[in-house]
């Protein structure tokens, strides 16, 4: 019985280091950037590092998302977080010494997240998330109006959903795998 319990714990936690590299791998921000319209009417620099930030924050919000009651949402979801946190503080000290001054990188995140959520409780009657994401990360990016960056942030969003999901599903707990 503990033998079983320390594998599905290494399991749980592997599952979180995976989602975890997969979210600050930057190859899909890469894709992403590359097909952004020239016409697109945003800092594409802004775009880039705006990415970034949604696609680990679409990841950890996937984790409970995808899973619903699973036993494994809460482990997997503080691991992921954790990893997300500990990332982040190396990220704010190296640069944070480059700017010569303080970054808090976590509370960026956690601000967006915040943001994202708040616009998501105030349109419930969006058929899908997506169509509230979307605008959100071009007002994030400084233009809310960009058709193309608004496509961008939803390609972003509904991608690294699709990914987690298969991802979570590939783990054989397949039964409690709710992603909507």
């Amino acid at each position: 019985m503990m033998e079983k319990s320390i594998e599905a714990k290494s399991g749980i936690e592997r599952a979180a280091e995976d989602l975890f590299n997969f979210a600050v791998d930057r190859e899909d921000v890469k894709a992403l950037m590359a097909d952004l319209h020239e016409a697109a009417d945003i800092k594409r620099d802004t775009v880039e590092y705006e990415l970034h930030i949604l696609k680990i924050i679409s990841v950890g919000w996937a984790i409970p998302y995808c899973l619903g009651n699973a036993p494994q949402k809460d482990v997997i979801g503080a691991c992921y977080w954790q990893a997300v946190q500990n990332f982040s503080s190396n990220l704010s000290e190296t640069f944070g010494l480059v700017v010569g001054q303080p970054i808090d990188y976590f509370q960026i995140l956690k601000d967006r997240l915040e943001t994202y959520l708040n616009a998501l409780q105030e349109r419930p009657d969006a058929p899908e998330p997506a169509v509230v994401i979307g605008p959100e990360f071009a007002g994030a990016c400084g233009n809310r109006n960009d058709v193309f960056t608004v496509m961008t942030g939803s390609r972003m969003f509904l991608a690294t959903i699709a990914s987690v999901k298969t991802y979570l599903e590939s783990l054989n707990w397949n039964d409690n795998i709710v992603c909507h």
